[in-house]
């Protein structure tokens, strides 16, 4: 069975680009700072074991507080 680089690279580069856009997802809401995070995802995605336990510990992390939900809560209270 022959396995050609090119197939390879692209495997690489697919692995990269899903798992950054997933980051930069999930870097929205829990993250101060999405891109940075979707850049993480994306060049650790080039080694896909590694970008999946990323997106694992990126979703087992806290949602940060938004202003609205603040606002809400404190409005909620009285």
């Amino acid at each position: 069975m022959n396995i050609n680089a090119s197939l390879i690279g692209q495997t690489i580069v697919i692995s990269a680009v899903v798992i950054g856009l997933v980051s930069y997802y999930l870097g929205r809401r829990k993250t101060e700072t999405p891109v940075l995070a979707g850049l993480l995802g994306f060049v650790l995605g080039i080694i896909p074991f590694v970008g999946i336990i990323y997106l694992v510990v990126l979703m087992f992390k806290r949602d940060i507080a938004t202003v609205e939900a603040a606002e809400s809560v404190e409005s909620s209270k009285g």
